[in-house]
């Protein structure tokens, strides 16, 4: 077991993840550099309606994530035709749950987002996105399970072929109907949508024919489609339930912030937009070595070595921190040139540095708070992962509501939330971490 934790190894798992995270990352990148270049209202609103979407994407990504953590556990202790059941029993879930997301999404947008939108041209331009990007999730929910059988039975490389072919698909079909380019109408913000839209159809269908064609479909039980068990879908949102409400009230509590800064005005809230994006340039590579822990940790337990995860752990850390100091220096030395990458207004450039130094400077702490954090989830302690970020996120939603809502600060010092959140992670999980009581949890 040794080698399953070393840094060669760690490094064979995560790459393949960081490679994708970096593609899907590219997708926000596409939308945010092309509409920088559209308007600023257009801008703003994409920083709204994406975070929309995102809000209701995270609780079918948190399900795929308790999902994960069983194929980890099962394909850890060699019970992998296991593995097809959960897979398909996730597929039907999240069907039925992208259905109802549409729907409800439909009825209930308009009314929603001219209720917490001050702006009225913001208003209308989110909708207008929001309107043609929420179907895409009956695309990016099934994506999603097959993501997680990938990860959870470590075969990480196929990610990154179908994040490439996303990405390409995305900046094509953006291009032109952003743009309006071969004979189709320019479509700014609409076209945004329609083009992430089209990208999730292209990534469903590789995975699809990839799986069908180049994966052991009989050894993990693929090639016998089962029907619904409700047996086994209550056994996995045993686990799946506690990340979906985290991972839903976690970004939700981003899409607060967002709305806190949008009644500070327009150009803050496209310079956050700005801001967001540069964050993930960060956040990939944290998430990806943090989502190999997560992984790596469920099937250390599952092969019986639990008490490997604390090496395994600072193995991680040691790889991430060396990634992101890197980041981060480059962010701090030529600033002006990563923020152009978004948008070409020099005053919107400007105003950003400060912003995005700050953030930047939070990956510090936010580090070890999200490698702690998936370890704890790895563990499959999914429940008492849930109510250590919540008490994070009241701290952080009470300093932001201090700090923007009431004080209204200048919105570099709005962004210092980002060093509350973090602080409060690293020290919430990397104590319950080191205090042991997450061995010998059965799931």
């Amino acid at each position: 077991m040794e080698q399953s934790y070393s840094y060669k190894n760690i490094w064979k798992v995560s790459y393949p993840i960081l490679i994708s995270l970096i593609m899907e990352q590219l997708i926000g990148m596409t939308d945010t550099a092309f509409l920088g270049r559209v308007g600023e209202i257009e801008l703003g609103a994409s920083a709204i309606a994406g975070i929309y979407y995102m809000v209701i994407f995270m609780a079918g990504f948190g399900f795929s994530i308790g999902a994960q953590i069983i194929i980890g556990r099962r394909n850890g202790e060699g019970r992998y035709t296991e593995t097809g059941r959960i897979f398909y029993q996730g597929i039907y879930f999240l069907v039925v749950l992208a259905a109802a997301a549409v729907t409800l999404s439909e009825i209930f947008s308009p009314h929603i987002m001219s209720s917490i939108v001050s702006s009225e041209h913001i208003n209308d331009a989110a909708l207008s996105y929001v309107r043609w990007r929420i179907p895409g999730l009956l695309f990016a929910f099934m994506t999603v399970m097959f993501r997680a059988f990938f990860v959870g039975t470590t075969q990480t490389k196929t990610l990154t072929l179908n994040s490439v072919i996303m990405v390409l698909s995305n900046v094509l079909f953006n291009y032109i109907l952003i743009f309006g380019k071969f004979g189709c109408p320019a479509l700014g913000i609409t076209g945004a949508a329609i083009g992430s839209t089209l990208a999730e159809l292209v990534s469903l269908v590789f995975f699809i024919i990839y799986t069908a064609f180049f994966t052991d479909c009989r050894k993990y039980g693929l090639n016998r489609i089962s029907g619904f068990e409700w047996k086994e879908l209550k056994s996995i949102m045993s686990v799946s339930v506690w990340t979906m409400v985290q991972s839903f009230v976690s970004i939700s509590t981003w899409f607060i912030f967002f709305l806190f800064v949008e009644h500070l005005g327009e150009r803050s809230l496209a310079v956050s937009n700005i801001v967001r994006n540069v964050s993930g340039m960060i956040w990939v590579a944290v998430m990806a070595f943090a989502s190999t822990g997560s992984t790596l940790v469920s099937n250390i337990i599952g092969e019986g070595h639990q008490d490997k995860v604390p090496m395994l752990l600072k193995r991680l850390m040691v790889i991430t921190y060396s990634i992101v100091i890197v980041i981060i220096s480059v962010f701090a030395l030529f600033p002006k040139a990563v923020i152009g990458i978004y948008t070409d207004i020099p005053e919107i450039i400007d105003a950003s540095v400060p912003s995005m130094l700050v953030m930047a400077s939070a990956y510090l702490l936010n580090v070890a708070g999200m490698i702690f954090f998936q370890a704890v989830s790895g563990t499959g302690n999914t429940k008492t992962a849930f109510a250590l970020e919540l008490i994070a996120l009241t701290v952080y939603m009470a300093y932001c509501t201090v700090v923007i809502s009431i004080m209204k600060s200048d919105i570099a010092v709005c962004w210092t939330a980002e060093h509350v959140y973090a602080g409060a992670m690293c020290v919430l999980c990397g104590l319950y971490i080191r205090s042991g009581r997450w061995r010998g949890k059965r799931i």
